[in-house]
Formats: C-alpha cells, structure tokens, sequence
C-alpha cells in the first residue's frame, strides 16, 4: 500500500509549500517512487493560474501530481453541506492518480482568515486518506514552552502526540530575521545572525515533546536569505516600473535595499553585490557613481529611480559603459516615501518560473529532513528503476563529499570558478586549490558577493612553479625537455596544474571555462598519460533527461575510432556509469539496427560489439542500434525484438566523433536539458574539461565528478 504523508501548517507563514517540494526532492534523491497531491488548491488573492505547490513540484522532476480541486469549487460544497460530496471526490481523483507502491507527500491546507475552516477540512482528508501527519511550524520567538504547547495542540486534533498517524514535526525558517510579531522577514536581512544557528538548532532537537516517543523531530531547515532573494524582473513587474536599461534583470538578484538619501562619500560602503539603491531620479551624482562603482567589478542588484525622473541623456552617455555589464536601471512614478511602502509588501515567495531558485529551494530544503525518517519511508516502497537526474545530482554530491578529495582549478581569477570552488567548499564537495593572484582572486570574490572559505586554497604559481622544473623534466626527458624550455612551459596554469597532479599534490583537475579542450587535455596525455588498463582517452556526457539520466560516448575526443578503439569506449563508458549509479545497458549507435544494413561504418559497430562482448561478458551490450530503436520501446519491438538493450539502453555509444557530437548537442538544444560533462575516461588520473560556456553549476558537479574518479582510480 502506498505510504501517505500529511503535511499539516500550524499556521499561517510557515513556507509549507517549500517544505513539500523538499521532501519530495528528499524522496527522488533516494530514488524511492514519489507523488504528490494538493487536494484543494490555496491561490493567493493576487496569483492567477495553475496551482502553485502542484507546479512547483513538477519542475525538475518526472513525477505528475493530480490536479487539485480549485478553492471557488470546494468552498461551495462546503458551504452548500455536501462535505462528504467533496471528500469522496478527493479520494477519487486520489486513487486514480497514485499507485499502490509509492509514497504520496499531500499537503494540507494553510489556516488563514479567507479558510478558517483550513484545519477541520485537514482533518477530515487525513482520515480519508489514511495518511500519516507531520506537522510544519516556524519557531518564531516562541519559548520552549510555547512550541511544545502549539504541537500538543495541533496533533490533539488527531488523537495527540502519541497517536501512531501524528509522526512528528519539520521546523522551517530556523534562524530566520524576525519582526516584532515574530514573523520572518526578508527585508531584516541585515540583522540575520548565521552564527546563532548552531545554537537554535540544539534548542529545537532539545525540546522535551520529542522524548514522548514516538513524536520525532523529522526535520529543521535553516532560513538562508539565498532562497528569498527575487529577480529584479520580478520587482520590475510587481511596481509596474519602466525600465530605462534591462540589463541581465532576467537573472539578477536582490540581497539587500538602499535608500540613498545621503551624500554619495557616506553611501559608497552600501555599494554591495545585489544591493538595490533606491534614489531620487534627479540625484544624479548617486546613478553615475553607482555607475562607476558597476565599472569596476562591483555586481550591483539594481538601481530604482523613484518620482518619475529620468536621467538626462548626456548622463545615460556617460553611464553607458555601465550599462553593459548587465546593470539593471529602473524608473517609477511613485516617489521614494511610497516606494518603500511597496516594498516593504512585495511577496517574496518564489515564482513558479524561477527554475533556479526553485531549484535551490528543492535542494536546500531535502538536505535538511531527517536522513533516517527517509530511509523508514523507503521500505516496502518501489525504487525508481531509472535514476532522475535529482537522484543522480544527488549521487554526485554525496559520493564527492565521502571521496574527500583535493581538486586543482588553473583558471583561479575566472569569476565562475571562484563561485564554484566556493559553493564546493560550503557543501564539502572537495577541496579546491584556486592558481592565480590571491589579491585579485579575493578582489574578484568580494565583486561578486562570495565568501571564500578554509575548503578553498588560492596559490601563486609564482610561488611553487620552480618546484615542478625538475619533476616535468624527468617525465619529459624522452622528448628532451630542458629546464629552460619546462620554466617557460610551466607559465600555463593548466600545465602547471597538470604537473601537481603527476606529482600527487592533489586528486584531480579541472579546466576549460576560458582553456580550450585541446590545452586542457594536451598536458594530461603528455604528463599523465592513459592508465595501465586502457589504450585510449574517450570522453562521456551526463545527459540528465526528466525522468531519467544516459550515457553518450564518446562525443568530445576521438574523431574516428577504430573497431577496437569503439569496443574500448564502450567497456569505459559502461564502467563510467556503473559507477554513478546508472545501470549500464549498452547500445552500440549505427544507421542499421540489426543485420538490415551493410556498409563499412555498419561493419565497424558489428564488429566493436563483438569485441566489447568478448572482453566483457559480464555486460550488457547489444549493437549495431539505431538511436530510435535504442531508447524506443515501441520501435525496439519492431526492429530489435530479442535485444536486450533495444529501448531500454542507458550508455549510447555513437561510431564517430561527428556522429556523437552532433547528437548530444542536437538532444541538449531541442530537448532544453542538462548534460554534465564531457567527463574524460582512461587516464593515470582524473583530469576534465569545461565548455567556455559552462554555468557555475556545471563547474560544480565537474568538480564533483572528478573528485568521485579519483576515489574510483584508487580502487583500480
């Protein structure tokens, strides 16, 4: 039977939304079949549209929750006394759209003054339903005392604390800024105290009603201001202003707000990564030198022009320059005083198309639910037999956290890279040793809002490059490099990396969000050089699909491998996924499916597959496949009804460089998903490329990944 989770709001505010899609998130991570249903939906007065936590939860997953009941409908058959009407309409459309074998997250509805009547409907579905309850409350300013009052309270509605339905309870926005009432409040970020964390989350694990088992503390999620932080589109359109320069307003974030009523020398310490300066249209000595500070690095939120100014055009001139790196300027008639009352209400909840901050809600929030609840939850459930690419970024991150591994970064001053080596250093990712200037890196760090911490190292190459001339020539003495000629190799960062990594002074390499491919790889073959086992580098891509994560090989590296060359990328590529949880059915790509064609490029995929089979009978491979035939159930059928890989592979293979490139990248573009890589396979040590156009995301998980080959080569 399926399990049933009820996530029941104590009150008003208390993000249950965010929590929801958290544990779903949580639950997709351990690849454990998961739903969703929100019975009744709960719009604001101000939202249009689909239902938002049912939207929410279907970006970024597989998964398709049945759609809720809308408010207006559920409302007039209460009131009309056809409650039970409604209830069996609930199971219903309940029944219908979840199986048997799966955990189904329901979230109930919020108390508020438009639905007082929230937490007797509540009660009434988790009856219905058979669904277990957890309740969702903020700690606030409440006293020990208090919170263990507002729990016995809430969980008496259900037969109290020690019924076997009341599990227990998830705090959200622990450690949150707080008004005076209690309520957690975005726009008091500067009184935020992170180093009172610790002390908050003790005091929560600590309350008594937890030692009344079996009520568990089932979850704490830290407030982080990251989660909150709105796009300036956002802002634009909830005052209606009119924009005088877009600049990257699609992406950029707002941290903090300023109201600039000062002279320019006592507002310049205000002039911080994601600040909004408010000010005055005609101040224009604050826009240019906000401008100027914009010039020089500092990645400002945006500037707000209030009373319906505009700036003179010999100012816009002179701002210009500004306004290219992505500087978000804005106007609005309303004058500063009234400004600040619209901000003061701006709806910081996340919007159902900012995939990106939903994406850190999803995350953020499943990292911090109880591990072992999770597991409990797991048992007598169906696994997913795919793994979804949640699970599989997951994967990542956990098997980099337990490989505790040191990895190189030779484009130290690279704006991306910095972030990236950050965000890897806060989540114990890896290690990372960032090569370059440590002034300037720290320059570019503060320019950018990031906090570097003791998980990153910045090194001067100026300072350790003389320690590789002897080493490099020693490696290199077959070819005749000379000192001379290994200092002035040694001035490439990448090279320099390359040798710290021969000489085992950290665990992996990644480069290529400014290097091309060829300077990234050419070092490791010379210095490096393949592993004992292997008689070629090929290369793999993650192509993370919505319900489900390939393997392409190889689409980076060997432009026209031969017959055994291709049996080899394949051996790696199946080896590379077993690694990272994916089940390796190997598909050997070919215009032909079967023995309908022939022709020399059709022969070659015939003959690698019988090559792979040999050298390894314990995989499963099957070839030469068409692409369709390879991944379509319909069409394997049809066209390769004895295969055990036809429409089901999870490692394609393509039989040239053209061949697979094209594909990736065709998939990639016309699908809009995510690939992680390329990932290279074959060498002594793990070194990886970046596309130039790589996200800090992508940087973090080719982190990830080769901290998780490094642990792998040691076994090897």
């Amino acid at each position: 039977m399926a399990r049933r989770i009820m996530l029941v709001p104590i009150s008003t505010g208390v993000g249950l939304t965010s929590v929801s899609v958290g544990l779903v998130r949580a639950l997709e991570q351990k690849a454990v079949k998961v739903n969703f249903f929100k019975p009744i939906a709960q719009p604001r007065k101000d939202e249009h549209g689909p239902e938002k936590s049912t939207l929410i939860v279907k970006q970024g997953s597989s998964i398709s929750p049945p759609e809720p009941f809308e408010l207006s409908y559920a409302e007039t058959m209460i009131s009309e006394g056809k409650g039970d009407d409604l209830l069996e309409e609930i199971v219903e459309r309940f029944e219908n759209s979840t199986s048997q074998d799966e955990v189904v997250i329901i979230e109930g509805m919020v108390p508020t003054r438009r639905q007082p009547y929230a937490g007797r409907v509540n009660r009434e579905i988790a009856q219905t339903l058979g669904a277990d309850i957890v309740f969702v409350l903020t700690p606030g300013n409440d006293t020990n005392d208090e919170l263990e009052d507002r729990l016995e309270i809430a969980a008496g509605n259900y037969g109290g604390i020690k019924h076997p339905r009341v599990l227990g309870c998830i705090f959200n926005k622990v450690n949150a800024p707080l008004d005076e009432d209690g309520r957690a409040r975005a726009d008091l970020v500067d009184q935020h105290k992170p180093e009172l964390l610790e002390n908050e989350l003790h005091r929560l694990a600590s309350l008594p009603i937890f030692r009344k088992h079996p009520f568990l503390l089932l979850g704490m999620i830290p407030w982080e201001f990251d989660l909150v932080a709105p796009r300036v589109r956002d802002l634009c359109d909830y005052l209606g202003a009119e924009v005088i320069n877009a600049g990257d307003m699609a992406h950029r974030r707002l941290r903090r707000v300023t109201f600039c009523a000062r002279t320019v020398s006592n507002i310049l310490n205000h002039f911080t990564p994601g600040a909004l300066l408010v000010t005055p249209g005609d101040r224009s000595d604050v826009l240019v030198a906000a401008c100027l500070s914009a010039m020089n690095g500092v990645k400002l939120g945006a500037i707000l022009l209030t009373g319906g100014f505009k700036p003179e055009q010999r100012i816009m001139t002179l701002c210009e320059q500004a306004m290219q790196t992505g500087l978000p300027i804005l106007c609005t008639e309303s004058d500063t005083w009234k400004t600040s009352l619209l901000l003061h209400n701006f709806n910081m909840e996340v919007p159902c198309d900012d995939e990106q901050r939903i994406e850190k809600v999803k995350s953020h929030n499943a990292v911090n639910i109880d591990a072992d609840w999770l597991d409990e939850l797991a048992k007598g459930v169906a696994r997913t037999r795919k793994l979804s690419p949640p699970a599989f970024r997951y994967l990542l991150t956990d098997l980099a956290r337990h490989a505790k591994k040191t990895i190189v970064l030779p484009e130290g001053n690279e704006p991306r890279t910095i972030k990236a080596a950050a965000i890897c250093g806060e989540r114990g990712i890896a290690k990372t040793i960032l090569l370059g200037d440590a002034e300037e890196i720290q320059r570019i760090a503060q320019q950018q809002g990031v906090t570097l911490n003791e998980n990153v190292t910045i090194t001067n190459p100026n300072e350790v490059i003389h320690d590789y001339v002897a080493p490099m020539v020693e490696l290199r003495k077959s070819k005749g490099l000379t000192d001379v000629v290994a200092l002035e190799q040694l001035q490439d960062s990448v090279v320099l990396g390359t040798m710290m990594l021969a000489q085992n002074n950290v665990d992996g390499l990644v480069s290529g969000a400014v290097n091309t491919t060829a300077n990234t790889i050419r070092p490791a073959l010379q210095l490096i050089k393949t592993a004992p086992n292997s008689q070629l580098v090929s290369s793999i891509f993650f192509m993370l699909l919505p319900d489900q994560v390939l393997v392409y090989g190889d689409c980076a590296i060997n432009p026209d491998p031969t017959a055994e060359q291709l049996a080899d990328i394949a051996i790696q590529s199946a080896d590379s996924a077993n690694a990272f949880g994916i089940e390796p059915r190997v598909a050997m790509i070919s215009y032909s499916t079967g023995t309908s064609g022939h022709g020399a490029d059709v022969e070659k995929v015939r003959a690698a597959t019988k090559l792979a089979k040999e050298k390894r009978p314990d995989l499963i491979i099957d070839g030469p496949l068409q692409y369709d035939a390879a991944i379509m159930e319909n069409v394997a059928r049809k066209k390769a009804p004895d295969s055990p890989v036809a429409g089901q592979a999870t490692v394609f293979i393509f039989p040239d460089l053209n061949t697979g490139n094209t594909t990736y990248k065709a998939v990639q573009r016309s699908a809009d998903l995510v690939s992680i890589g390329p990932m290279l396979q074959g060498l002594r040590k793990p070194v990886n490329d970046l596309s130039r156009g790589a996200l800090v995301d992508d940087i973090v998980y080719t982190i990830a990944l080769t901290a998780i080959q490094a642990k792998q080569l040691e076994k090897q």
